[in-house]
């Protein structure tokens, strides 16, 4: 029997986690995290209710339910670097930097203090191997496999991370939910980014960086309307764009974001889903890190640059211990700086770095 701290979010996938665990006769203490403070009381935050729901869970499993507060940490080590990425006209991801530096860090570091053995969440991924070379593996379920939001780990955290939603599919989490009669079996899952919740996520941003709007251009320099500010855009965006009238070199082909000029303030758009500004053939990634042994030059491998993408095939053409350069066998669409690329070996999730 193992002593595991589970992080209960107040949905389905932890409070199953939690189930399974206790089930299998280990020790669980339900460890529910607060990282963000600043909209206590904003309707659209719904941390309050989420802790309201862990603490029902932890009835019904007749487990101890502690509560963290890791707002500090998150505002230095995740929130900061979200504001400079879109200041910089990056589309950042929070949510990978999140599971590395407070998940299976600060948090981490928090569970062992209470000797825990191990950490467990609800991620959808499996590990694999002994400790010191353990793998980290797609999920079963295709459609909820969320390794690549954990590509960050290193061997020292996976070596104490449990994943027991691994091997399941998302209905089957669902039906042990109604069998335990958990409260939160048929609570939605949540969406958009944590700290920002469901809320409008312009309105949100411009709390924190100023509003510069500027002109909306095609390639050849033509003025077809205004943005709100860049940091509102990323690269495919068709939706909000405000310009679906304006008359181009196709007829009522959609708008498309393509690019930014941030010196320049303006928004490069495009006509077209397939427009070539849209199509990357290579790319070039920093910020690398490798679960395991890196990828090699010459390698051919699958990259998603993006969450629920099917993996495409690429060839690395060049990787130094501060970037690696991948040329993909079919054109990739809208590939976004800021993002993540994350490369696999069939099953096995590798590593990756930020898209430059």
């Amino acid at each position: 029997m193992s002593r595991i701290v589970v992080g209960l979010s107040g949905g389905v996938d932890s409070a199953v986690t939690a189930w399974l665990l206790k089930q299998q006769g280990h020790e669980v203490i339900g460890v529910f995290m607060k990282n963000w403070e600043a909209d206590d009381n904003d309707p659209n935050c719904p941390a309050r209710q989420d802790f309201l729901d862990v603490l029902a869970i932890g009835d019904v499993l007749g487990i101890e339910i502690e509560l963290v507060n890791f707002s500090r940490e998150y505002q230095e080590r995740v929130f900061a670097y979200f504001l400079d990425e879109y200041r910089a006209g990056r589309t950042p991801n929070p949510d990978v930097l999140c599971n590395s530096e407070i998940k299976f860090k600060a948090f981490l570091e928090y569970a062992l203090r209470l000797d825990a053995d191990y950490l467990a969440t609800g991620h959808y991924a499996r590990l694999e191997g002994e400790t010191g070379v353990r793998r980290l593996l797609k999920a079963v379920d295709a459609n909820k496999d969320q390794s690549y939001f954990l590509y960050r780990l290193d061997q020292a955290q996976i070596a104490q991370a449990l994943f027991p939603l691994g091997g399941l599919t998302k209905p089957q989490v669902r039906e042990l939910a109604r069998q335990a009669k958990l409260p939160v079996a048929e609570k939605r899952d949540s969406t958009g980014i944590c700290f920002i919740g469901e809320r409008p996520f312009r309105a949100f941003l411009q709390r924190y960086l100023p509003i510069q709007p500027g002109p909306m251009v095609t390639p050849e320099g033509r003025v077809v309307g205004e943005h709100q500010g860049l940091m509102y855009y990323t690269l495919g965006q068709r939706q909000g764009l405000g310009i679906g009238g304006v008359k181009g070199a196709e007829e009522g082909a959609p708008w498309f974001v393509a690019g930014k000029d941030l010196a320049a303030n303006r928004l490069i758009v495009v006509q077209g889903h397939d427009h070539p500004l849209l199509l990357t053939h290579a790319l070039s990634a920093r910020d690398l890190s490798w679960i395991g042994p890196p990828p090699e030059a010459g390698g051919r491998y699958g990259a998603k640059t993006r969450y629920r993408q099917r993996d495409a095939a690429c060839e690395v053409v060049h990787i130094d211990g501060n970037e690696i350069r991948l040329r993909f066998d079919e054109p990739q669409w809208a590939v976004t700086p800021g993002q993540s690329v994350v490369l696999y070996d069939g099953e096995n999730c590798l590593g990756g770095g930020v898209i430059q």
